[in-house]
């Protein structure tokens, strides 16, 4: 098989497509308290051991839509997150394991090149917050619990780091510092992308613009900054558009299927794959920057099959 062209460099070259969602995908297959690992309902991560043909499943779904990326079931495997389900003293295997998956079924496909990306999820804490129960946390804890899962990941052999669907700042600073960390531990350098999530308003959740956000991070040695997560596409133009005229990293834009709307207590997203995709064709022939695109919370793969199509429409176009 011939040597995949780095991520990062393939991103220089072409739209690269990510998966849809994880997490509404699996609730589409009722999970029981009995699939879960110690019946720890909710552990969504722990379905990779338990019911890894699920996993795999919605891996290879994604992969057959036309995405060139599939991101690892880690999103809550960092080691405060395995933590909370007992697992945090196996927490560079439980990644290297989980990413393993994806990788073989990313071998199935000899179409083309197929890339694994590690998710890396908040710990559901604040630390930039004064909230006694969420800000009173000692950064190298933190910083700690991603640098494990980052080397976790990249033992397994993932193309990328993907700190995603963040929400405070500092959090996102000391992932990157800790991604890193896990580059020397392990003597293996891949690229890094830094996802933030912001509101309808164009914050975070603790009241940080786009702009100061970007600032932050953008001069840590990150491949790439982006959006994930939390609305649709169309609530994230302002934000887009400011980050394209910063004309530097290349920029991640993956959006959930619309607005959450509750009902029931359950968040329900309504954009269709069409409309999405129409939303998004705007933003690749608007947006030069933006280089990877993907979808969040309920997308899924008809969402993806015509992400795929827009991104095929436009290269033909050229």
């Amino acid at each position: 098989m011939t040597e995949k062209t780095p991520l990062d460099i393939l991103m220089k070259h072409q739209i690269v497509l990510f998966d849809g969602a994880m997490g509404t995908e699996i609730q589409k297959l009722n999970p029981k308290p009995e699939d879960f690992p110690d019946g720890k309902e909710g552990f969504n991560d722990g379905l990779s051991f338990t019911r890894p043909d699920w996993i795999k499943q919605i891996h290879r779904s994604y992969l057959q839509a036309g995405a060139d990326c599939v991101e690892t079931n880690t999103f809550g495997s960092n080691k405060l997150k395995l933590e909370e389900y007992g697992y945090g003293d196996q927490t560079l295997e439980f990644n290297k394991k989980i990413a393993q998956l994806a990788v073989d079924v990313t071998r199935e496909f000899a179409d083309k090149p197929r890339y694994v990306i590690g998710s890396m999820g908040p710990t559901g804490f604040l630390p930039s917050s004064n909230d006694p129960s969420l800000g009173q946390i000692k950064l190298d804890e933190i910083r700690q619990a991603f640098e494990i899962q980052a080397e976790g990941l990249i033992l397994g052999g993932v193309d990328a780091l993907l700190i995603e669907t963040s929400q405070d700042i500092l959090e996102v600073k000391l992932a990157i510092e800790a991604c890193h960390n896990a580059f020397k531990k392990t003597g293996k350098k891949i690229p890094i992308i830094a996802n933030v999530t912001l509101d309808k308003y164009g914050k975070m959740l603790l009241g940080t613009n786009i702009q100061a956000a970007y600032t932050t991070v953008s001069e840590m040695g990150i491949d790439a900054f982006g959006l994930n997560c939390s609305t649709g596409p169309t609530e994230m133009i302002s934000s887009v558009q400011w980050l394209n005229e910063q004309n530097a990293l290349p920029l991640l834009v993956v959006p959930n299927a619309g607005m959450p709307e509750n009902q029931g207590g359950r968040a329900v997203y309504k954009m269709e794959p069409k409309e999405m995709a129409n939303v998004m064709a705007d933003f690749l022939n608007q947006y030069p920057n933006v280089r990877i695109i993907g979808g969040c919370c309920g997308t899924n793969v008809d969402h993806i099959s015509f992400l795929r199509k827009v991104i095929d429409d436009k290269s033909t176009r050229k």
